[in-house]
């Protein structure tokens, strides 16, 4: 099992989307095209595809000429390969079958709530989560659904949380590679950026954590390992 991963994004992670993998014996080709490194022309070479989230959104072609090169990420989908996008992953995903990106006005931080569908009962991926539960969100951006796709979990702020097209094409606008292990991470790396827009977060991480954490890791480890089992 040899799977692309791409970074958007310095000190993101794989969180429990690299246990899943490590689990499942997988080799990883990490590429890092925001630093310039090249991404493969086509999935000929790969039986996986995993996008990463970033600070950027999905639009900042004029900062990250790679983003419009989503016929790569439509190969996978043509040679029936899985595709995982996560954050700004999913937004890539996305644009890349048609949907429409919103830049700003669906901002969520912290743990939050999301919800199944109905068509997440019989989800391979999903279909064993329960219908609510709390997972890490860091996002101002969001999307329409692309043609075709099957809507399967939101929010109160945002609708259209993950979607499947076909059978292995998923995107999470939620974090669920994000474990208590990376949430405490980002806070660290990314602490001037948090403390500009959600100053407490330092006097409410703890009980957050407390809170919510165990739980999301639980329910993010279980997808992850629901999506690389249909690899």
């Amino acid at each position: 099992m040899r799977v692309l991963v791409v970074e958007n994004y310095q000190n993101t992670g794989l969180g429990n989307v690299g246990a899943a993998l490590a689990e499942a014996k997988a080799e990883l080709d990490v590429r890092r095209p925001y630093l310039g490194e090249e991404l493969p022309s086509d999935a000929s070479q790969h039986d996986a595809l995993v996008m990463f989230g970033g600070g950027q959104n999905a639009l900042a072609d004029d900062t990250h000429p790679y983003f419009p090169a989503l016929h790569l990420i439509r190969d996978f989908e043509a040679r029936d390969r899985s595709v995982l996008g996560i954050c700004l992953g999913s937004q890539l995903l996305a644009r890349a079958f048609g949907g429409t990106n919103q830049v700003g006005g669906a901002t969520e931080f912290g743990w939050c709530g999301v919800t199944l569908t109905e068509a997440a009962k019989s989800d391979a991926v999903l279909g064993a989560m329960p219908v609510a539960f709390p997972i890490f969100q860091w996002h101002d951006d969001t999307f329409s659904l692309p043609p075709g796709a099957v809507r399967l979990a939101g929010s109160m702020v945002a609708e259209n949380q993950a979607f499947r097209l076909g059978r292995a094409v998923y995107a999470f606008q939620f974090h669920f590679e994000a474990d208590r292990a990376v949430v405490n991470h980002w806070s660290t790396a990314f602490a001037e950026t948090v403390a500009a827009r959600w100053p407490d977060w330092p006097q409410r991480l703890e009980a957050e954590t407390a809170r919510n954490g165990a739980l999301a890791d639980q329910s993010g480890l279980a997808i992850a390992r629901a999506w690389v089992a249909t690899i």
